[in-house]
């Protein structure tokens, strides 16, 4: 008689993988959820990193179409000097 063998994977092997599929959730989508706004430098500054450059949305797990309005708030508040392109302390 035959036995049927589960095959494992490698990612069902590794389970104390940081990177863990996960459901991701947008964190503007939901009900109460704040309102993306170029003058909300304390949130917009939250999703730049401390070189200055906007942080993917796979990593921060935000909508296709959040993600844009996010990085045309954080663009437009740069431009405006609310937001620095580059980080304020820099290590030398």
């Amino acid at each position: 008689m035959k036995r049927n063998k589960k095959k494992t994977t490698r990612r069902e092997e590794n389970n104390n993988s940081p990177f863990d599929n996960k459901k991701k959730f947008c964190p503007f989508s939901q009900q109460n959820s704040p309102k993306i706004d170029y003058k909300d430098i304390r949130l917009l500054s939250r999703y730049i990193t401390e070189k200055g450059k906007i942080v993917p949305s796979r990593i921060t797990g935000v909508s296709k179409n959040k993600q844009k309005e996010l990085s045309k708030a954080i663009k437009r508040a740069r431009f405006l000097s609310l937001l620095s392109y580059t980080s304020k302390y820099t290590t030398q």
